[in-house]
């Protein structure tokens, strides 16, 4: 019954992938029969999660085979990592097929939306529960062809068809670098089993890696930033908001995470290769700046959402990088649930800004300010870290982490005392701060707990490690000092004319554009 229970939970994808063959039948405004049979489909895939999770809370982890051959074929792998993003992944199809069904009401392709968004939805559930290189390769690349269908509903627009060229160039460079990784694992471990292999991987430890390891975990490494729209191949993410509000939710919340997913399901062999941590270190940590300064000057909520989402994915793969796993794990869930929820909300902004409290930003900013903001967050950090032994442990990535989380409270902290703010106000952000603070140390005491099982514990840094640390800790208080002195340098010249190029991603999405013509123009000469 244990090793037969796992193969359920291949019900959630095929109930939704039964959505999409209906849909190609559908006719009509409002195709009503399809909408509530996709409602019903998300509801079991959500409760199939659930159940999952029970299953793997007392059973452990498992593998079943659906049917293979040669070790080629599909399978299940449940275990702490697999359950929390299946839970994710049908938590957030409930919400958002729902949301889709007011959203396109009367909308003539409503029926074929909704057939691509559950077909989309019952490929990456494939993705996370994967149980063989072989299963996760096809799902990696059905998640990608699904979700291009979204990118491309409305094809009479032009950002749109652009902006999904260019998504589908870089899904498909990554598709190879995948595909090539699994040849070589499997040749190199003999298996194509994920739970073998990473057993192998594990037991290995120190010990030198087989043959074609490092280049197996570098094409991992490739394929995950481009997946999660890394630089320099980031241009594509801000530009697809001309797809409905739905997919750009169902996007950032869930699809740009395949990426971090990926990294992290092979973290016992992404261990085995040093330059290739550092890559994603380097790479992760570089994006997470870019994208969070060009957020900054944005003027459109969405688009300002979509360099979040680059900016965040750059920071959860700098998690990764540095081997703290268990917390990008967390990142991902946490980010995916306020991701989801930001844009579809997004229409709300206004209304949701006109009631909360908003710094003035027409006021300089004190340097007594500033310094003592920052004691305020490091004095939060410590004293609620002490209490939850952070400083016992020898991870020091952990810490170098939780350092970024000082310079965002004291960016809070220092903007509540800006324009003589009552005592009352700052008072409410220290408590907002702390609660911050406590839920940071709460969750990731939390995940670390619940996946030791399924992932390596986080390693000991070595020399390049700290160089790496030591940058993103500085560049990021770098950042937060230019956001807290931005709006006091927002009306001076240089500050406007640099703003102009900075809202532009310096112009590093202009040259993908030129290439991805380039290479249109050239396919079609050649038909």
């Amino acid at each position: 019954m244990q090793s037969l229970f796992p193969l359920f939970a291949l019900l959630a994808p095929l109930a939704l992938g039964l959505v999409t063959v209906l849909s190609i039948k559908q006719s009509g405004r409002r195709p009503r029969s399809l909408l509530a049979v996709s409602a019903v489909a998300t509801y079991a895939a959500f409760a199939l999660a659930v159940c999952a999770a029970v299953f793997t809370a007392v059973s452990g982890a498992n593998t079943s085979w659906v049917f293979g051959i040669n070790g080629i074929g599909l399978s299940v792998r449940l275990d702490a990592l697999s359950v929390i993003m299946f839970l994710l992944v049908s938590f957030v199809g409930v919400i958002v097929v729902r949301f889709s069904r007011n959203y396109l009401d009367g909308d003539d392709r409503q029926g074929y939306f909704v057939g691509a968004l559950c077909l989309t939805l019952a490929s990456v559930m494939l993705l996370v529960l994967a149980g063989n290189l072989w299963h996760l390769v096809g799902a990696w690349m059905a998640t990608s062809l699904s979700l291009h269908r979204l990118l491309l509903f409305y094809r009479n627009r032009p950002v749109a068809i652009i902006a999904a060229r260019k998504k589908f160039v870089t899904a498909r460079i990554g598709d190879a670098c995948l595909i090539a990784a699994a040849f070589v694992l499997a040749a190199a471990f003999g298996t194509a089993d994920i739970s073998e292999l990473l057993t192998a991987a594990r037991a290995i430890g120190d010990g030198a890696a087989p043959t074609g390891v490092p280049i197996a975990t570098l094409l991992i490494a490739l394929a995950a930033l481009l997946k999660s729209a890394q630089f320099p191949a980031h241009g594509w993410l801000p530009e697809v908001m001309e797809t409905p509000t739905p997919v750009s939710a169902l996007l950032h919340a869930g699809i740009i995470n395949a990426g971090g997913f990926l990294v992290i399901r092979f973290a016992d062999v992404m261990l085995l290769s040093a330059p290739s941590m550092h890559l994603l270190a380097f790479v992760g940590g570089f994006t997470a700046l870019f994208g969070g300064v060009v957020m900054l000057t944005q003027t459109s909520v969405k688009v300002s959402l979509a360099w979040s989402t680059v900016s965040q994915m750059g920071f959860m793969l700098l998690q990764c990088g540095l081997g703290a796993f268990p917390l990008a794990v967390l990142h991902i869930v946490a980010h995916s649930l306020y991701k989801a929820h930001a844009f579809l909300s997004s229409g709300s902004v206004i209304d949701i800004a006109r009631s909360a409290w908003l710094p003035n930003l027409n006021v300089k900013p004190r340097a007594s300010h500033l310094v003592a903001s920052l004691l305020l967050a490091l004095a939060l950090y410590a004293g609620i870290g002490r209490l939850f032994g952070a400083f016992t442990s020898d991870a020091l990535a952990v810490l170098s982490l939780g350092a970024i989380l000082i310079m965002g409270l004291t960016l809070l902290i220092a903007q509540s005392m800006t324009g003589g703010s009552r005592l009352s106000v700052v008072g409410r952000i220290l408590a907002a701060a702390g609660s911050a603070t406590v839920a940071y140390f709460v969750l990731q005491s939390a995940a670390v707990w619940l996946l030791t099982p399924s992932l390596p514990p986080i390693p000991s840094p070595d020399t390049s490690d700290l160089l790496i640390m030591g940058l993103a800790v500085g560049s990021f208080a770098m950042v937060t000092v230019l956001q807290v002195l931005a709006p006091a340098l927002v009306r001076g010249p240089r500050w406007k004319a640099a703003r102009v190029h900075v809202a532009n991603g310096f112009y590093v999405n202009a040259m993908f554009n030129r290439l991805v013509g380039a290479l249109q123009r050239r396919t079609a000469n050649q038909s």
